[in-house]
């Protein structure tokens, strides 16, 4: 079993911790977003891709699905980013979305 690592050696805290101009930049949009420093400091950062789109019929649960998992990012101490996918949908892209398969890959 793992040990559970320290905020200092998560990657994410590469991002806030610095204090150098780039991690001073993180933290500036973070805070002009609406979170306070208390919402991602020593907090590792989930990623969250959704493909979620109105015209992917099959992924239509998928807003409501990203929604709980952030909930449950945020219960467990997390800081959860939401990130867009291109939906890959065969009822409204022409050509064939088989063209596009890599992008999710």
């Amino acid at each position: 079993m793992k040990m559970k690592r320290s905020p200092e050696q998560l990657r994410s805290q590469r991002w806030f911790a610095g204090k150098d101009l780039r991690a001073f930049g993180h933290r500036s949009r973070a805070k002009q977003m609406g979170y306070a420093a208390e919402d991602f400091e020593g907090k590792p950062i989930i990623g969250i891709i959704n493909t979620w789109s109105d015209l992917t019929t099959c992924h239509s649960h998928f807003r409501t699905r990203a929604d709980e998992v952030k909930r449950g990012v945020w219960q467990a101490g997390g800081f959860p980013v939401e990130l867009p996918a291109m939906p890959v949908n065969e009822t409204f892209m022409k050509p064939s979305p088989m063209m596009y398969r890599n992008f999710l890959a």
